[in-house]
């Protein structure tokens, strides 16, 4: 304890009645419990009534209970109930493709489709058109065709393309055949840097398109010869989406038991959990009465003990007075004889002998308890009092009002069993009401038809493979002549310049420069005879690989396609809604395609993305006023009676109005009071005794000062046989008085307090504790319907978002549209074309630049001759 604070006492461990603790944890006890041991007591000081004593020792008590191991009531678990998961297989589909590489080329692609069609997506025109009402409207092929330009010009451009190149083709031949065009075996000496150079740049263009169509052309079959893994893959998923289905449907009936276990449970435990709830409403009242009267006790016995402790104080006091009084008598006298000695009246001594003797009327007594009253009929009166246990009562009392759970139990033990048999037919109920659904049909016809359709497309799938073999070997042809086309560009190049020899005149060119001029000029010869058949494949598939990104890739992206389809009336001109008129035979059902395809997205469940509470509505079954009705009845039929309980009877009463007219308030207090205020001699004796002695030193050496000396001893040892002890009884008088002053302050009020108190309390549990239990009834109905209200949420979260995941089903649809219409075909087709397209624009630059270039390397018939100064001919020689 720190200064001025008293340490603990054992008086802070007084009987209490009996707490209902909770148990806590270790730590907290722990903490408490040395709250308590370093905490003062002030009860042990004196300094509190005996009835805020008592307060101080109950409190105290349940501190020191909680301290000890004590056993727990029943605390019921957190309300919220734990389903578990709803068991779900992990999905081995992933609906994207990454092209790699290649994809930067797609991505070019993709930017030159943006330039040759930026228009939007022609939503009106694809409904008309799907309705069969294109052109019904005035300008709708104005409109087509606009969307459509670019497409359109750079189609005729093909087309043009296509016609003109075998043309001017058979003009050039019959030109050079005529000797001109460049077939005139004549050429003037000039450089060739700057023609060979824009020779080698075009053919370099012609050879990276190339090489786009063939890596195109790779890339689709590498995807259709890896695509029987994604379509395993897809029929997988659906499988186990078919398969699981079932398996998840039981386990949300399954887990009715954990709701029904855990209902049971608070049925089981009726009297902790409804008994406890009801108790603690009740005490709100109760306890505090119960305390009080507790309170009461031991402020009795308090009395008891401080009114025995003025009677024995008192006593003492009488008595110790009479002998300290006797004695200083004593003192007085042999003090007087010794300063009668001749000694005193001696110049040196007279002084102060005459000091002393004129001192000795100090020593005297000077508190007088002779004359008080004693307290011997108010403590034979509260010993009649404390003849009966109060205390015991009061403990009667607790524990009547500490059994209301087992009352609880006992009086609903019959309708807690007819509730249980309606919570075992709710569950039977529920059983059947799925097995009634038709699910288990369903999925079983979906069952084969995936499986017939899987057989299908794993007998179709072969022949797929051997026509993309052929398509393969077609586009690889279709590279082949341009590859055969650059060969030649390429070899004449190489030959025209290793065999170039710039000293050598035109006619006298080698073998090898000649052979390049050929090579360039059986390379032109065949681009005029393969570039028109390359234009047609890339006008054909330019057509159709560039609508189909721009009509169905790019729609299907920002699902402008769902929206199309969504369509009223659009397939069928009967049906508002085409998807709820298959599914439902109801086209009136808000269900639309891009919902469902976006839901499935997202993962949820099928119920929730096809609406199928049209077909079996989950609702019914989950109706939890269906099923809590019969619970909340049986529930309401619960009686409790509690008038056995009786907290204080009328001993008990009695008792408490006998200790309030015990006579204690009639006590004369202020007597007592002035008594003990008074030092119990006129002087100090120590302080008489250390002058008196001090004034014998100051006589001169012998008898004298030595009597003197020895009466001073005498009176010390007067002070601490005697006047000692009477201080401290006068101190425990002080302490008793005190507290009986206290005590009696106003008894007879604080005691028809405490029986108001109990009588209220009492009247609270025989009257209207009805009201008590019909509420506290109501909340314990709540708690076990909130128990079904919590599993119907749970069932429908379950069933909207985790049963019967269609992810798969989306994931069909992806793997169908944007990875093998888009990605793999569509993307690939564009490509191909695009780089078989460019390569056939470049033949153009390519056969200019390689007749240019051939003249240089092929050995001429005539040239002109110039001598040293450029530009001037000199001569021209015949060969």
């Amino acid at each position: 304890p720190g200064p001025g604070q008293s340490p603990p006492s054992i008086i802070c461990a007084r009987a209490a009645p009996p707490p209902r603790l909770l148990r806590r944890s270790e730590a907290e006890r722990s903490g408490l419990c040395c709250a308590v041991l370093c905490w003062p007591c002030p009860a042990a000081s004196g300094s509190l009534s005996p009835l805020d004593r008592d307060g101080a020792l109950s409190h105290f008590q349940v501190m020191l209970l909680y301290c000890s191991e004590v056993q727990p009531i029943y605390k019921p678990p957190p309300g919220t109930l734990d389903f578990g998961f709803v068991p779900a297989k992990t999905y081995d589909t992933g609906a994207y493709h990454e092209p790699g590489a290649i994809g930067i080329l797609f991505k070019i692609v993709h930017a030159f489709l943006y330039l040759v069609q930026p228009n939007t997506f022609p939503q009106d025109l694809i409904r008309k058109l799907a309705q069969q009402q294109f052109g019904n409207t005035q300008g709708d092929y104005q409109k087509a065709i606009y969307y459509e330009i670019g497409f359109i010009v750079s189609a005729a451009l093909g087309l043009l393309f296509i016609l003109l190149l075998p043309l001017v083709g058979l003009c050039f031949c019959m030109c050079r055949c005529c000797d001109n065009c460049g077939g005139e075996m004549h050429q003037r000496q000039k450089k060739n840097a700057d023609c060979q150079r824009s020779c080698f740049a075009t053919f370099l263009f012609v050879a990276v398109g190339v090489l786009c169509a063939y890596a195109a052309n790779q890339h689709l079959t590498n995807q259709v010869r890896g695509a029987k893994k994604l379509v395993n893959s897809n029929f997988k998923d659906l499988k186990i989406f078919l398969n699981d289905t079932p398996a998840q449907i039981d386990y949300l009936v399954s887990q009715y038991n954990t709701t029904k276990d855990k209902a049971l449970s608070d049925l089981n435990n009726v009297g902790p959990v409804l008994g406890t709830r009801v108790q603690e409403q009740l005490g709100k009242e109760v306890r505090p009465a119960l305390d009080a009267a507790l309170t009461m006790a031991g402020a009795i016995r308090e009395t008891k003990e401080a009114l025995e402790n003025v009677s024995v104080s008192v006593e003492v006091l009488q008595e110790g007075t009479e002998r300290l009084h006797a004695n200083l008598t004593d003192v007085k006298m042999h003090l007087s004889n010794t300063l009668n000695d001749s000694a005193c009246n001696a110049a040196q001594a007279a002084s102060t002998c005459n000091i002393i003797r004129n001192s000795l009327g100090q020593l005297n007594i000077n508190a007088n308890f002779s004359g008080l009253p004693g307290v011997s009929s108010q403590l034979a009166k509260v010993n009649d009092v404390l003849k009966i246990d109060l205390s015991s009562l009061v403990q009667k009392g607790y524990a009547a009002f500490n059994d209301t759970p087992d009352l609880v139990v006992n009086q609903t033990r019959n309708i807690l069993s007819d509730i249980k048999s309606v919570l075992e037919s709710i569950g039977s109920n529920i059983t059947a009401f799925t097995r009634a659904l038709p699910v288990q049909n369903i999925l079983a016809d979906l069952m084969v038809h995936l499986t017939q359709t899987e057989a299908y497309v794993q007998d179709y799938f072969p022949v797929v493979e051997q026509y993309d073999f052929y398509r393969w070997l077609g586009c690889l042809i279709l590279c082949c002549m341009l590859v055969l086309i650059l060969v030649f560009y390429y070899l004449g190049l190489l030959c025209g310049t290793c065999g170039y020899d710039k000293h050598a005149s035109p006619t006298t060119r080698g073998c090898i420069s000649n052979t390049g001029g050929n090579f360039l000029m059986a390379g032109v010869g065949f681009s005029f005879l393969f570039s028109w058949v390359l234009m047609i494949v890339v006008v054909l598939t330019f057509v159709t690989g560039g609508n189909v990104e721009k009509l169905v890739c790019e729609p299907f992206e920002d699902k402008n396609l769902f929206k199309i389809l969504d369509t009223p009336y659009l397939l069928n001109k009967h049906w508002k809604n085409y998807l709820a008129g298959i599914i439902f035979k109801n086209p009136n059902v808000n269900l639309t395609f891009e919902k469902v395809y976006s839901d499935c997205k997202e993962n949820k469940g099928i119920y929730t993305s096809l609406h199928l509470e049209h077909l079996f509505n989950i609702n019914e079954l989950l109706n939890i006023s269906m099923y809590t009705e019969d619970v909340a009845l049986k529930i309401e039929h619960i009686q409790i009676n509690l008038s056995k309980i009786i907290l204080l009877d009328e001993t008990g009463k009695e008792n408490l109005l006998n200790f309030s007219s015990s006579g204690i308030d009639g006590i004369d207090f202020s007597a007592y009071l002035t008594e003990i205020n008074k030092s119990v001699t006129k002087v100090d004796l120590l302080s008489f005794a250390n002058d008196l002695e001090a004034r014998a030193d100051q006589l001169p050496k012998g008898a004298l000062e030595n009597a003197l000396k020895g009466h001073a001893n005498n009176i010390r040892m007067i002070h601490n046989q005697q006047v000692v002890p009477l201080e401290q009884a006068m101190s425990t008088l002080n302490q008793s008085i005190r507290l009986l002053k206290r005590t009696s302050s106003e008894l007879m009020v604080k005691v028809k307090n405490v029986i108001s108190a109990v009588n209220a309390a009492q009247n609270l549990i025989n009257n209207n504790a009805s009201q008590v239990i019909v509420q506290e009834t109501k909340k314990y109905m709540d708690t076990i319907i909130g128990y079904f209200e919590q599993y119907t949420e749970w069932v429908k979260e379950s069933i909207s978002m985790e049963v019967a995941a269609c992810k798969p089903i989306a994931n069909v649809i992806d793997t169908a549209v944007d990875i093998f219409l888009c990605s793999y075909i569509a993307d690939s087709v564009n490509t191909f074309w695009f780089g078989l397209g460019g390569s056939s624009m470049f033949l153009i630059p390519a056969i200019i630049f390689a007749v240019k270039l051939s003249k240089y390397y092929r050995r001429m018939d005539t040239e002109d001759v110039y001598d040293d100064f450029e530009n001037i001919p000199m001569k021209t020689l015949y060969k």
